[in-house]
């Protein structure tokens, strides 16, 4: 369980230069979530993918270090979002019109894991919000957001009064979610700005909006503990001979693993 968690949430980057392969996989029950991505050049190539041909001093100070391409992040959704595992060849082509042609480019994908089968609540400012598991199974935050997005909240609309519409968020909403809820049957917590702060302008209507999955854990028995992590770990208990674990101590592991992973945030 600790492995799937700090898999689920980790936040992943990967990249790639021009003409070679760029590869995203995720564990075992999660698939891809895009989070950003850039194609083209920002840094000089003696930095970042250098060119694979001889370069003269005069061409290298023409190098275009001001380049990119708009179509990066859709392009990275259509060809990943939602799997378990994609590769590609990266190239101009590509991403359409090449914005600089005779400049090396690459491209920078962060992502994270998204479970498979997860929840989402909301509830808007200085509502209670509430999430529960079934019995044998304990809450695993995914994501948490508390402020004002650009796409809004159909459960929580904004109401114009003279304010623009900015997108603000608290920076510590998601290390608050996992101290309250992680590990836990269930848990609540006000959406206010005495909990989360405020980061948005005086007088803008703000919302928390959590991700999470149940994740299962079994009480004393002979069955498998919790999720199983990617294929490629070893077991989290290499031998059948080993004394199953009790749920109170389960359970102080559990939450010494997500102190650990706070504070590491």
């Amino acid at each position: 369980f600790a492995g799937y968690i700090s898999q689920v949430l980790k936040n992943y980057t990967d990249h790639a230069c021009d003409g070679e392969y760029v590869s995203l996989r995720c564990p075992h029950r999660t698939t891809i979530s895009i989070q950003s991505s850039f194609y083209g050049r920002i840094v000089p190539s003696h930095q970042m993918c250098p060119s694979r041909y001889p370069h003269s001093y005069a061409t290298l100070i023409k190098e275009d270090v001001a380049c990119s391409v708009g179509t990066s992040l859709q392009k990275m959704l259509d060809e990943c979002q939602d799997r378990r595992s994609c590769q590609f060849l990266v190239n101009s082509r590509l991403f359409g019109t090449d914005p600089c042609p005779g400049t090396g480019k690459y491209l920078i994908v962060w992502y994270k894991c998204r479970p498979n089968e997860y929840k989402s609540k909301v509830a808007c400012e200085d509502d209670k919000l509430r999430l529960s598991c079934k019995k044998s199974m304990v809450i695993a935050i995914y994501s948490a957001i508390f402020g004002r997005t650009q796409g809004g909240s159909l459960e929580c609309p904004y109401q114009n009064l003279g304010m623009p519409m900015i997108e603000c968020q608290s920076a510590t909403a998601l290390q608050l979610m996992i101290k309250r809820c992680h590990g836990k049957r269930s848990c609540s917590i006000y959406a206010s700005t005495y909990e989360f702060g405020d980061p948005c302008y005086p007088g803008i209507q703000k919302h928390l909006n959590v991700i999470y999955t149940c994740a299962t854990f079994y009480p004393l028995d002979n069955t498998p503990l919790l999720l199983p992590v990617d294929e490629t770990q070893p077991p989290a208990l290499g031998s059948s001979s080993m004394e199953p674990v009790g749920v109170s101590t389960e359970m102080a592991l559990l939450s010494n693993i997500l102190a650990a992973y706070a504070f590491i945030t």
